[in-house]
């Protein structure tokens, strides 16, 4: 078996006999939902090879081959009538170039556009009455006489758009001064975006484009067009589309099970690999009150690839080719209240929520730091991949937003450790912390090091209400390790919630690492009569001592113990576990207790 990681080629994948989830049976449903479709998923969710799909079953070049790519498949049981009936023009905007001047920009705009015309025209030269003469300069013009040669022919034009949005999301990202000049000399008034979507929108009223088929990661752009393109219809929520693209658990089961038997592995050993992969890879959905959730398909290809190869899971659990969307997270923490929303979005017990998702912003609102509030940066982390819908709403009816797995958790982690460890000597010395408190369970260095280093920086404005969370983040921020651990209460939990609990991978437990369980709490200085300056000055004894400290480590212990049965439950003999209290007075100081026998409370 073969896996098509990368491939977005679906001749390709389907002549070569590569893995591939049948989304076939979507084509009827797609015709039907509109000539004009606006689909928006995140990057590296399978857009692509969904658009080649499109390509290929349309496209009349392709007519002989219908057969040999389709018959096994499900819309080829039942094809529609409109199959090989298109010519297919094709732009793919992720290949412009976002560097240089704003003319340089548009310039790279119009060459890719001529060279797939040019290519429309090669392809097509058989059933074209005359080669139309491109403009190298005006690929707008280009397009009106490519398609004045195509009205001749008896086919209409299918146009496929691939991520729309990428390089003017790039423009806005760049963090550039001239971000906002750059980005609205394209999309404003009569910028070249928008006015190539004006001419689409021409041509489909009669004049050659039939259909329109258009994806991306957000709505941005789409919004900053509407003037000029407002024929889309927005099919990305809706719940008949959610697994549009995507992989559900039980088309996994299979192939994993295939591997295992490749590798001559133990009966258990799949089980055991889509519990890893549901940890890691899955937890989307992009629909409202959908219980089930989609898993990554990229992740996911990318854990098969090497599970196959080596017969052992992947070291390195996060794709690198995902590590740039942690640039999306830091363009929203550096938002007003953009530090409190990234941290926010890691606690489970109190998720992220708003009253309906922002789908109509534009570049001002992007940019303009007064219009920041939580229910647009939520919503551009949705649109970014890193959070995703809950199934249940709060009782008032919002919306729950969630980060939908470990591997996008890191992202969100590793953005925070750019915050709190910027300099090469800091992060030696909280490497040796850490790893001395894996090996040992001693928490005592790496609580020093939190108070030392770490309060300073988190005691701000952002973090004055977030207490156990200001506290639980700091500490999962250090110690989260996806080569080592599994970092996940709920599945063990029964939806119970540690505030952080750390298993050792299956694959690593023949190192000497300890499996880890921490509570925490946290004292506010002035409600209790405190001052800083005076538990700066007091003992660890002396702070342990104090009745805040032990009310919060008594009502600690019965939840620590219910958790430590769970897991044990669950892991059996294997556990390593050590449990802990933390408790926080103030952003001062820290003490902690080890729970060295919890079963008799």
């Amino acid at each position: 078996m073969k896996f098509p990681y990368g491939n977005t080629n679906f001749y390709d994948v389907i002549t070569s006999g590569y893995f591939y989830v049948d989304r076939t049976g979507y084509i009827p449903v797609i015709e039907d939902a509109g000539k004009v479709l606006l689909f928006l998923r995140p990057r590296r969710f399978g857009k692509s090879l969904l658009l080649s799909m499109l390509e290929n079953y349309y496209d009349v070049a392709k007519t002989d081959d219908f057969e040999r790519l389709f018959g096994q498949l499900a819309v080829g049981q039942q094809p529609t009538p409109k199959h090989n009936q298109y010519l297919i023009l094709k732009w793919d905007f992720s290949v412009i170039i976002t560097q240089g001047s704003i003319e340089q920009i548009q310039q790279a705009i119009h060459d890719h556009l001529n060279d797939e015309l040019d290519n429309f025209m090669r392809r097509y030269q058989h059933l074209l009455p005359y080669r139309a003469e491109l403009n190298p300069d005006n690929a707008i013009s280009s397009l009106a006489r490519v398609l004045t040669a195509a009205q001749v022919t008896p086919y209409d034009i299918y146009l496929l758009i691939d991520e729309y949005d990428n390089f003017a999301n790039e423009v806005l990202m760049a963090g550039l001064t001239d971000s906002q000049q750059r980005y609205e000399a394209l999309v404003k008034g009569e910028g070249l975006l928008k006015t190539i979507f004006k001419a689409i929108k021409h041509g489909t009223g009669g004049r050659g484009i039939d259909r329109v088929f258009i994806t991306g990661v957000s709505p941005v752009v789409m919004s900053d067009i509407t003037s000029g393109f407002n024929i889309a219809e927005d099919i990305y929520l809706l719940s008949s589309f959610n697994d549009l693209c995507g992989f559900w658990e039980h088309e996994l089961v299979g192939v994993v099970q295939q591997i295992v038997d490749e590798c001559n592995a133990p009966a258990e050993k799949a089980q055991e690999a889509l519990d890893m992969m549901c940890r890691f890879y899955d937890g989307y959905s992009f629909t409202y009150n959908e219980s089930n959730t989609l898993y990554n398909p990229t992740m996911a290809l990318y854990f098969l690839k090497a599970f196959q190869r080596d017969c052992q899971y992947p070291r390195r659990i996060l794709d690198s080719n995902l590590t740039m969307d942690r640039s999306k997270i830091t363009y929203v923490a550096s938002l007003p209240h953009g530090e409190y929303v990234v941290s926010a979005a890691l606690d489970e017990q109190q998720p992220l929520t708003i009253a309906a998702l922002s789908d109509r912003f534009g570049v001002e609102e992007v940019l303009r730091a007064t219009t920041h509030d939580q229910t647009f940066m939520v919503s551009l982390l949705y649109y970014f991949g890193v959070l995703t819908l809950a199934s249940k709403h709060t009782p008032p009816g919002k919306l729950i937003l969630r980060v939908p797995n470990l591997v996008i958790r890191k992202l969100y982690v590793e953005r925070i450790q750019e915050r709190l460890l910027p300099d090469f000597t800091t992060k030696e010395e909280a490497l040796r912390v850490i790893e001395l408190f894996y090996q040992t369970g001693n928490l005592q260095p790496l609580c020093d090091f939190i108070e030392g280093q770490l309060f300073k920086v988190f005691d701000n404005r952002d973090y004055r209400w977030t207490n156990e969370l200001t506290v639980k983040t700091l500490f999962l921020t250090l110690l989260f390790n996806d080569t080592f651990y599994i970092m996940d209460s709920e599945p063990a939990l029964q939806r119970d919630y540690a505030d952080l609990i750390m298993i050792v991978r299956p694959d690593m437990r023949q190192y000497e690492l300890l499996d880890i369980l921490i509570e925490f709490k946290y004292v506010a200085l002035g409600q209790n009569n405190l001052t800083g300056e005076y538990v700066q000055g007091m003992s660890d004894e002396e702070l342990r001592a104090l009745p805040a400290i032990q009310e919060v480590f008594s009502a600690a212990r019965p939840k620590l113990a219910g958790y430590k049965k769970k897991l044990q439950e669950v892991y059996g003999e294997r556990l390593r576990l050590r449990t802990y209290v933390v408790g926080a007075v103030g952003f001062e100081r820290l003490v902690w207790e080890e729970m060295k026998d919890t079963s008799g409370l």
